[in-house]
């Protein structure tokens, strides 16, 4: 469908402070008062928008493609896959469409949250469309940034090993009306990692839990992913342990000389600048 185009004639405005002056435009027309929110403005929004539908994808064709300049800096990605009964249709009836990008406020979507979440909002995933297929598969692939509590043991710093959990189920239906399934056995998918100047991943193992509260009778079911991480340690042996062995070198080497040894007053000197650094 062709959209409406709104010919304005070229103006030129000349704006005066607002201390009992109009504001006003000269055209080849003649002078007329001017306000924000003015006629041409008001007709154009209700040109463009009278027959818009938000769920049509913006092309002038079907067989056009809707081109996008994308930029992406990944963190995380849920990927939920269901099957819903009632958004299911005949693609030969509908000019062999095939699927549907729809607004996750438009169709039923499982509420599956992120139990141990530390975040502000709790839920710190960004709403995108929902893939509906013509077989009513649905693909919800919500992108965000999780925080979450970690306990942390520093036992062993700088040759530490941490272990988060991310805990996510359904927060309101139980294993009876939501069965949940973890996608790969392997647990998260971790080929696109990008790797990090502090810490190595070693693995992301994932495992479906069937958990029953004293406050329900029925079992409720969640997916948990162990994030197995370890710290670099190249970092702290070059700036922290080795010049902590030397200096404790250079001062067991000072007992070692004679007390009337000259060098023994200069070697003891040599590790107060590498302390007072420190």
């Amino acid at each position: 469908m062709t959209r409406p185009r709104l010919s304005i004639p070229s103006c030129r405005c000349e704006c005066v402070d607002r201390l009992g002056f109009d504001s006003r435009a000269s055209s080849s027309s003649g002078l007329f008062s001017y306000t924000s929110q003015g006629y041409y403005e008001k007709k154009l929004l209700n040109d463009l928008l009278d027959e818009y539908n938000t769920l049509e994808r913006p092309v002038e064709n079907e067989t056009d493609a809707l081109r996008l300049s994308f930029g992406l800096t990944l963190m995380q990605i849920i990927d939920v896959e269901w099957i819903d009964v009632n958004l299911k249709w005949n693609e030969s009836e509908y000019g062999d469409v095939k699927d549907l990008r729809i607004p996750p406020r438009r169709i039923w979507t499982p509420d599956v949250l992120m139990y141990n979440s530390a975040d502000e909002g709790f839920d710190g995933t960004f709403k995108t469309n929902v893939v509906v297929r013509s077989n009513g598969s649905c693909l919800f692939v919500p992108p965000g940034i999780f925080k979450s509590t970690c306990r942390i043991d520093i036992t062993w710093f700088p040759f530490d090993d941490q272990q988060c959990e991310m805990k996510f189920g359904s927060w309101t239906y139980d294993g009876f009306q939501i069965e949940l399934n973890l996608k790969d056995e392997n647990g998260g998918d971790t080929s696109n990692y990008i790797t990090n100047g502090e810490w190595d991943l070693i693995n992301v193992p994932g495992k479906k839990n069937v958990m029953t509260y004293a406050c329900c009778p029925a079992p409720y079911i969640d997916i948990t992913f162990v994030i197995h991480i370890r710290r670099r340690t190249l970092y702290y042996c070059t700036n922290l342990i080795v010049p902590c062995v030397l200096i404790s070198s250079m001062t067991l080497l000072g007992f070692t000389l004679p007390p009337d040894s000259g060098e023994k007053l200069t070697l003891g000197k040599y590790p107060s600048p590498f302390i007072h650094d420190a």
